[in-house]
């Protein structure tokens, strides 16, 4: 997200796409989504096929994912204020979890259709079910290129990304289901396609929502050991100890630390340099840019305290 490095010039490592041809690709993706889940459901109707409308229900969630993406995405960009003092970045963070919400009792009702109709077959037109999922692959792959970029940069877009491409692989199924209806008359094919879509889902949700929890729970980033950054700050001349540390993520690709510095009482008189060159090593090491850092004497810290966290008195 191009808000979210402004402090660092821009992120070294990825390159940046401008925020508001961000904006004009999901939306392009959300038109089109929406037109296709109309196109399938209709298809899906006439021609009596739940894989059809299974894909639909997903493509509808893609265009719902968009949409959340889109507005969180705007809201991300605001800047701080004095109620919300870490800014508006989280929002990206909590539409995914909410897409990824949705997207498992959007699996469990397709997996529970899927087995009712696998024992009570209904008759399917082939012909109308190949024709319409061959369309929505076009679309699929059409937003996947729009937000292939976007997801990069943000677990937001990724979610939605991952939506599409969930749904790509959907159309392809469904149009393996349409062809065995067609040449051999399998309408069981269709049934089996839809709880094999709704496993798909529930299996790539399983592997995405974790980080979106981890970092809503305020749990250290998976790639810094909390120990090692311990151990680094401790490493600094002048630091006798550090504890009361919490190490967390402000919103993704963003690590945050706030810790107690306890200063040899001979390198008091330098104890600011001795807090910049913590500073330093954050960042360069770690890539911390936000740090609050409360300084202790050696002689008066404090008693029994925990290395991690508050302890509770």
């Amino acid at each position: 997200m191009a808000h979210q490095h402004s402090h660092t010039g821009h992120g070294q490592h990825h390159s940046h796409i401008d925020p508001d041809a961000g904006d004009a690709r999901v939306a392009w993706a959300i038109g089109v989504n929406m037109f296709l889940t109309v196109a399938q459901v209709i298809g899906g109707i006439i021609s009596g096929s739940l894989a059809l409308i299974a894909d639909a229900l997903h493509n509808f969630s893609d265009a719902v994912a968009l949409i959340i993406a889109f507005f969180a995405r705007k809201i991300a960009r605001r800047p701080a204020d004095a109620r919300m003092s870490f800014g508006y970045g989280r929002a990206e963070v909590v539409a995914a979890l909410v897409n990824y919400t949705t997207l498992i009792v959007l699996s469990v009702y397709l997996f529970y259709e899927g087995v009712i109709r696998f024992f009570e077959p209904e008759p399917i037109n082939g012909w109308i079910m190949v024709w319409i999922a061959a369309l929505a692959l076009v679309v699929d792959l059409v937003t996947a290129a729009l937000t292939y970029a976007l997801a990069k940069e943000s677990m937001n877009i990724r979610a939605a990304f991952i939506h599409n491409v969930a749904d790509a692989l959907g159309s392809v199924a469904v149009i393996v289901a349409g062809t065995a209806v067609i040449l051999f008359g399998w309408t069981w094919v269709d049934p089996v396609v839809t709880i094999l879509i709704s496993v798909y889902i529930m299996w790539h949700v399983k592997s995405e929502i974790g980080e979106t929890i981890r970092i809503l729970m305020l749990g250290a980033p998976l790639d810094l050991e909390p120990e090692q950054v311990a151990a680094a700050i401790e490493e600094t001349e002048g630091v006798a100890e550090v504890h009361h540390m919490h190490l967390w993520s402000m919103q993704e690709r963003q690590p945050a630390l706030t810790a107690h510095l306890v200063i040899d009482t001979d390198a008091w008189q330098k104890a600011e340099e001795v807090r910049n060159s913590v500073r330093l090593t954050l960042l360069d090491r770690f890539g911390v840019g936000h740090a609050t850092l409360e300084l202790e004497q050696a002689d008066r810290a404090c008693v029994g305290s925990s290395r991690f966290g508050h302890q509770e008195e």
